[in-house]
């Protein structure tokens, strides 16, 4: 039971400390829709799923005793970073500010982005290996080891869930609205902030 606390504790630690997640939940499901918000946090999900798997796999403790191997891991996930930043820093509101509507977006590149924004994050990677080598028991049996990926998936999804629904109501995101082209900049920014403290860190 002291094993199932310590990675619920650590794992809600984990999900609500902001990073590059937060900003791009927060920023489409204020910016976009709440159905892009929710599909983000769905990818961000997913995202987790890989850094549980290669993890449950032996392929973490390769990842963290190959530098290299980390290193292109990072530098993958920085420069998709400072692209999503950069796409929003420059990107343009399609009609002027009188009855904004939230630019159209798939729902799979909403997913796309969630995904691609976690499963490149270095900082995702280190927690679950760290997670699994340092909190979870060597005799731990598989299936618990399992259902400590799903909870962690999950309670990501659902605290992202939670972050986009919030910032996708009320009258505050009607205001908001009017000022997407400076939102979007702040949130552009904020990506490429967190790329280049990837890159030099």
């Amino acid at each position: 039971m002291s094993e199932w606390i310590a990675v619920v504790t650590i794992t809600i630690l984990a999900c609500i400390s902001p990073g590059p997640d937060f900003a791009l939940v927060s920023r489409n499901g204020l910016l976009l829709s709440r159905r892009a918000g929710l599909l983000t946090a769905v990818g961000i999900g997913i995202g987790v799923l890989v850094h549980i798997c290669y993890t449950l796999l032996g392929l973490g403790l390769i990842l963290q005793q190959t530098p290299w191997l980390f290193s292109a891991l990072k530098l993958a996930g920085a420069a998709y970073l400072i692209y999503l930043g950069i796409k929003m820093i420059f990107s343009k509101p399609e009609v002027e500010q009188q009855n904004v509507s939230p630019p159209a977006i798939s729902g799979l590149s909403a997913l796309r982005s969630g995904f691609l924004t976690n499963a490149l994050n270095p900082k995702t990677s280190i927690f679950i290996v760290s997670l699994f080598m340092g909190v979870v028991r060597p005799d731990t049996g598989v299936t618990v080891q399992i259902a400590y990926g799903i909870f962690i998936a999950s309670a990501h999804i659902i605290w992202f869930g939670l972050v986009a629904l919030c910032f996708s109501t009320g009258k505050m995101r009607e205001k908001l609205l009017s000022s997407r082209q400076w939102i979007d900049r702040g949130f552009g920014g904020l990506l490429v902030s967190f790329g280049i403290i990837l890159t030099i860190s």
